[in-house]
């Protein structure tokens, strides 16, 4: 079956025809960039902040991460739903259906962000003192999330727009966006934090500002677009349909998130019952992690973009090649990466910290998460697949209980009896194999049941 757009231009991807595996890396490759260079500005407003601001700070912008990440799970898991429906009416040559899509989407993300200001300026300080974040931090990490939250809106839009460009195959301009956003933040980063001694309100201004920046230019991209997916203001409306289908499957992907967040969340307490030092240590591990993590994250979202599309094209056989595809490739990045960071985690941590302590505990982590990261992203690529084929409450329950609901139990007993941050950071792998096996079980079935309807 035809794409919907008769005339794709250079950027679209047709996922249904042709070799699966060049055009997996030519789409993912772009995705990992991103995500790569999404990390390296980021880990600017870290190293900047340590270096300039001190170790309070840097524990104080590290330790808010978690808890962030609960509070937009929910509504950046509808951006998941955003890209399969996109994908999928794409792949079908469904142009109206497409067309409510993406206006849906795209109000949805606005309206998301309003909301989200609020949640953060209301639930930052008692969610922080629940998490028993330090008098010598708390103030710090409440100022920097209400700033980080007044960006909501620009950070909503950019992603769900994007959403719709990855679904119908683009990943390069997203890139380029966020190179031009990139350099903004370091620039405004270095201005505010070194020149106009901000500390951590500086970093946070920097954010925001870029995250503006990307969010237009991805909306410009959209309404100037030539294609069906073109966004017009006019049209810009919920259509219920449309945002029921989005629901049905970003809203389990978003609680998963927002879930998964509430086991990072006592996990980031628990680091947190070891001090600001520990809590230093953790921020620079974690962030150096993203980058492994990321990468792998490419392959999650590619493996749902082109089972969305050969789902919406009836094309069931290459699900399965698509799935085996992405695995052997998560694994390769996982393996690779995981270690790399790992063996040049001494060098790379006294980037963000010259202090040995902090760098020991940083050490520490890496030596638990990274040398067994590829488990994660095989964890993630089997997640993709299932949300692909439009089945989302599934992998949630799965996940929620494999890996959330394991690492919650892990902490109050096995962690609880042996006080100590190896045995909190051994229940990352030990979840991620678990899940996985759960998650490879569920595909079976559904693949086999898809493939049984087809054949009658």
């Amino acid at each position: 079956m035809k794409n919907v757009s008769a005339n794709k231009n250079k950027y679209e991807m047709d996922m249904c025809s042709g070799s699966l595996l060049p055009k997996i890396l030519l789409y993912s490759l772009p995705l990992m960039l991103s995500g790569i260079l999404q990390l390296l500005f980021n880990a600017a407003d870290i190293v900047v902040v340590g270096r300039f601001a001190g170790n309070d700070a840097l524990a104080a912008v590290g330790s808010t991460s978690s808890l962030i990440n609960l509070l937009v799970n929910v509504f950046m898991g509808l951006s998941v739903g955003t890209n399969v429906m996109v994908a999928r009416f794409y792949g079908a040559g469904q142009k109206k259906e497409l067309e409510e899509m993406v206006h849906t989407a795209i109000l949805t993300s606005i309206v998301s962000g309003v909301i989200l200001i609020f949640v953060g300026l209301a639930l930052s300080r008692p969610a922080l003192l629940l998490m028993d974040t330090p008098e010598n931090v708390i103030d710090q990490s409440v100022l920097y999330i209400r700033i980080y939250f007044v960006g909501m809106p620009a950070m909503m839009l950019y992603n769900f727009g994007s959403a719709v460009l990855r679904a119908v195959g683009d990943t390069r301009r997203p890139l380029y966006f966020l190179m031009i956003a990139g350099v903004i933040n370091v620039v405004l980063n270095l201005f505010f934090v070194i020149s106009l001694s901000m500390g951590v309100a500086g970093v946070a201004l920097a954010t925001i500002i870029s995250q503006a920046v990307s969010a237009i230019l991805v909306l410009l991209c959209l309404m100037r677009s030539e294609s069906d997916y073109r966004v017009e203001l006019n049209k810009l409306r919920i259509v219920k349909d449309k945002m029921l289908k989005m629901i049905q499957i970003g809203l389990p992907a978003g609680m998963q998130g927002a879930l998964f967040s509430v086991s990072n969340v006592l996990i980031q307490s628990s680091v947190n019952s070891f001090g600001s030092i520990a809590m230093a240590g953790n921020t620079a591990a974690q962030n150096l992690e993203g980058f492994v993590y990321t990468a792998m994250n490419a392959l999650h979202q590619t493996c749902i973009s082109f089972t969305g599309q050969n789902y919406g094209a009836k094309q069931y056989k290459r699900m399965g090649k698509i799935l085996l595809i992405c695995q052997g490739c998560v694994i390769v990045v996982g393996v690779l990466m995981g270690t790399g960071v790992y063996l040049a985690g001494g060098t790379l941590l006294k980037l963000y910290s010259p202090d040995p302590e902090v760098i020991q505990y940083g050490m520490l982590r890496l030596s638990y998460i990274c040398t067994t990261y590829a488990l994660c992203g095989m964890m993630d690529v089997m997640v993709g697949s299932l949300r692909g084929m439009g089945y989302s409450i599934m992998p949630m329950l799965v996940s929620l209980t494999g890996a959330c609901l394991f690492r919650i139990v892990w902490i109050m007993t096995i962690f609880k009896a042996h006080h100590s941050l190896e045995i909190l950071y051994v229940s990352y792998p030990i979840s991620w194999g678990l899940t996985f096996a759960a998650h490879l079980l569920c595909f079976l079935v559904v693949y086999g049941r898809i493939r049984r309807q087809k054949a009658k």
